[in-house]
């Protein structure tokens, strides 16, 4: 019988090296854009660490708030390439980890934490500029009860997370994406980066038009132009 609840699952899927390298020279307006601007993790989970990027496979977790047991399963399962992802409620009244977690996830390979609740030792953490982004920071520490669940369905910030998902994290926020449309929106991503690149050089050489801002006042009714 199964424990809902209270259970640890197998991840049966990741996203392969090869695309988290393409993924990792995009920044999050990008992508963002290319997924019409809705699928974006809520921004008052916010970068903890000082700066960088965070990409890799939804290594998810749900907890009682203010519990982090399985939050240290996880540490003990996941590994390179994966982005251990907590729902955690968004409560902050007590901390899910600090640096003695972080040091071991960082041994491990692990490539960085995102959520939805409270962290500690954040000074630690931000001198070791590890990725990590959580919604609040107390001085209050976790208990270790239980229950919870590894390897299923999350919620964080408004977003649904399914393990296996692809995180991409940068100073402006978080995105994640579904790993089937992972190699798709890549190639929306890279010509959105193309015409940027054409943008900003044109800038530089004086040639870029600007006619389009008139025009749109135009067509919206806008007096005075």
């Amino acid at each position: 019988m199964s424990n809902l609840g209270f259970r640890i699952l197998p991840r049966v899927r990741k996203v392969s090296e090869e695309l988290l390298k393409k993924y990792r020279n995009f920044v999050t307006p990008h992508i963002s854009d290319n997924m019409n601007r809705l699928n974006a993790v809520d921004a008052a989970i916010r970068p903890i660490h000082c700066s960088g990027k965070l990409v890799g496979s939804a290594f998810t977790v749900k907890t009682r708030p203010g519990d982090n047991l399985m939050v240290h399963k996880a540490i003990e399962m996941a590994g390179q390439g994966d982005v251990i992802v907590v729902d955690a409620g968004g409560d902050v009244t007590h901390s899910i980890m600090g640096e003695i977690m972080v040091r071991i996830a960082m041994k491990k390979g692990i490539e960085g934490f995102i959520i939805d609740g409270a962290i500690r030792d954040s000074e630690a953490i931000r001198q070791l500029n590890y990725p990590i982004y959580a919604k609040g920071i107390t001085h209050r520490g976790p208990y270790k009860d239980g229950p919870g669940e590894i390897n299923v369905p999350i919620q964080i910030g408004g977003m649904v997370v399914n393990p296996g998902d692809l995180i991409v994290a940068d100073m402006d926020g978080i995105v994640v994406i579904p790993t089937e449309f992972a190699e798709e929106l890549a190639i929306k991503v890279e010509k959105t980066v193309e015409k940027e690149k054409e943008i900003l050089s044109s800038i530089e050489n004086g040639t870029l038009e600007r006619n389009w801002v008139d025009e749109l006042l135009r067509k919206k009714g806008c007096e005075g132009i």
